[in-house]
């Protein structure tokens, strides 16, 4: 078989079970597991990888039904386990360069006592920093040290991306009476919108990180279950975190639509106040304009200055009353 290819779609490694690693190549991988406490690590990325692929279908030897959850299109997280080993697929928040927050990529695992195969489609940061920790020598010791520190790895970058997420909701809060709505509205949204999905990935990774945790395994140490539950926990804060930045995203949009009922009210208010104020003095200075005989002062050069203060005492003893009456 070829060695792997440049891009990275494809890498191994064999633990030995002392905190060392190395890489490995196909003819080890073919060889199958190694013996305990040495385990080795198969990762494929983008399963269009031909000997990737082929490899997975026909010669890694796992169960037709447990390759097609690996391959799966879309799947949220859980935890599966069987005689011989645990299913186990994960989400991450890709905090790599032009990744957008809500961007949730799934990494899916199959562990067994001397095996770990992973599968993935997309480059995830966590992963990335996971293997270059094993190159400057802090490698995991057992698969169960590998999956907690995995799960870790992943539960750190969301607290990044949800803990900014509730500081831009603290400061829309802040913003909700002094910005213009027109530029607040959009903002809004889309704290919502990134809370809504994150949530949705988010909320089932601690049942899954739980029922991992609960195999019962050799190489599943009390420590690596501590810190799988630890993991656990942390989702679960993140998802009421999520629950919260949601609720008030719906609040910052009510407090929104009250400002904007208020605006109108007060444009109403005052378009009726002028309404008031000048429908009178309109209907005297119709009246006065009316082009036929009769008309009181037509011929009294004082006339035109007598209606004009007329409708001037009128407009201003309305505005007066207007005024006393709080509409104004």
């Amino acid at each position: 078989m070829p060695d792997f290819d440049t891009e990275g779609l494809v890498s191994a490694w064999i633990f030995d079970g002392a905190g060392g690693a190395r890489r490995a190549g196909w003819e080890e991988i073919h060889q199958g597991p190694p013996r305990a406490p040495a385990f080795i690590w198969i990762s494929l990325q983008q399963l269009d990888h031909r000997h990737g692929q082929s490899w997975l279908n026909n010669a890694a030897g796992i169960d037709p039904g447990i390759v097609e959850s690996l391959v799966a299109a879309e799947t949220r997280p859980r935890c599966a386990l069987y005689e011989h080993g645990a299913f186990l697929n994960l989400r991450g928040i890709n905090l790599m360069p032009y990744s957008l927050p809500d961007e949730m990529h799934s990494v899916r695992f199959w562990v067994e006592p001397n095996r770990i195969v992973s599968v993935r489609k997309r480059p995830l940061s966590a992963m990335g920093d996971f293997e270059d920790a094993i190159q400057r020598g802090r490698a995991p010791r057992t698969p169960g040290e590998f999956v907690a520190d995995i799960s870790m790895r992943l539960v750190d970058r969301m607290d990044t991306v949800i803990t900014a997420l509730a500081e831009q909701a603290d400061e829309l809060e802040e913003q909700v009476f002094k910005a213009t709505l027109s530029n607040l509205s959009m903002k809004v949204s889309e704290v919502r919108r990134v809370a809504i999905i994150l949530r949705r990935y988010i909320a089932p990774q601690r049942e899954a990180l739980n029922h991992f945790s609960l195999e019962d395994a050799e190489w599943l140490s009390p420590r690596d279950r501590n810190r799988l539950r630890e993991a656990a926990d942390r989702v679960t804060r993140f998802a009421e975190e999520l629950d919260s930045v949601r609720d008030r995203a719906a609040v910052i949009y009510d407090q929104m639509v009250e400002r904007r009922a208020e605006q109108m009210n007060h444009s109403m208010l005052v378009l009726a106040a002028v309404t008031v104020v000048f429908a009178p003095m309109t209907l005297i200075t119709g009246l006065m304009g009316m082009n036929v005989e009769g008309i009181p002062g037509a011929q009294d050069p004082n006339g035109f200055w007598a209606v004009t203060l007329i409708a001037g005492l009128l407009g201003a003893g309305l505005v007066a009353l207007l005024r006393a009456v709080r509409w104004l």
